[in-house]
């Protein structure tokens, strides 16, 4: 398990490292290298499938440390799909504006020429739609913003009140403590008394009893 495990880690550096090479390529055709990627995370999915298997078959000491290995595998496979996926929408987006500026560049316009107008207004109405959308877009995001700005502000003044009230609660506790070393004090003196008490008794019945023997 452990051989295959390396063996996929260094595959996941590698893939990675594609990545990079595919950002580079520019103008080039970046086809073989997404293909070569594709095949990377298909060899990872399939690697962290058979790890799951022999999972277990190890110690169960060993079997937590070892799940949680093949997790953050399965992680960084996921981020790989995820950049490959990103990659090839921004690569059709691109494509996708080449073939839209090499048509208007070669569609020709006449001042009095119907379809050309309805072609003209056309064009222009798909880019204020496009417009429209990101400012949408953007009043969205503002919108997200002033909103996490709330939640925080909020968690500041929930923060505040807790800081309060744990300052009231520490003194009321301190009050109590107070309180309860007087009664304790108060108690004992009590009890204390009523040893004075029975020991005053003891002797004024003494000196009476004294006082009846001597003088009768």
């Amino acid at each position: 398990m452990e051989s295959l495990y390396h063996q996929t880690n260094k595959l996941v550096q590698e893939t990675q490292q594609c990545f990079t090479k595919l950002e580079r390529i520019g103008g080039g055709d970046p086809g073989p290298l997404e293909k070569e990627i594709q095949a990377r995370i298909d060899t990872i999915t399939s690697n962290c499938e058979r790890l799951d298997i022999l999972l277990y078959k190890e110690p169960v000491q060993r079997r937590q440390n070892a799940k949680l290995r093949i997790d953050q595998l399965k992680y960084d496979n996921q981020h790989l799909q995820a950049g490959l996926r990103m990659f090839q929408h921004r690569q059709y987006q691109r494509q996708q504006e080449q073939r839209d500026r090499e048509e208007l560049l070669s569609r020709r316009f006449t001042h009095n020429s119907a379809s050309s107008d309805g072609d003209t207004s056309i064009l222009i109405d798909h880019s204020l739609q496009h417009h429209m959308s990101l400012q949408n877009a953007n009043r969205g995001v503002d919108d997200m913003i002033r909103s996490g700005s709330g939640i925080l502000e909020n968690l500041r003044d929930q923060r505040s009140t807790l800081k309060g009230a744990h300052r009231r609660l520490f003194d009321i506790a301190n009050t109590l403590g107070l309180s309860n070393t007087t009664m304790r004090l108060i108690e004992r003196r009590a009890y204390q008394d009523k040893f004075v008490l029975i020991g005053g008794m003891l002797v004024t019945c003494v000196v009476i009893a004294l006082v009846v023997v001597y003088l009768t």
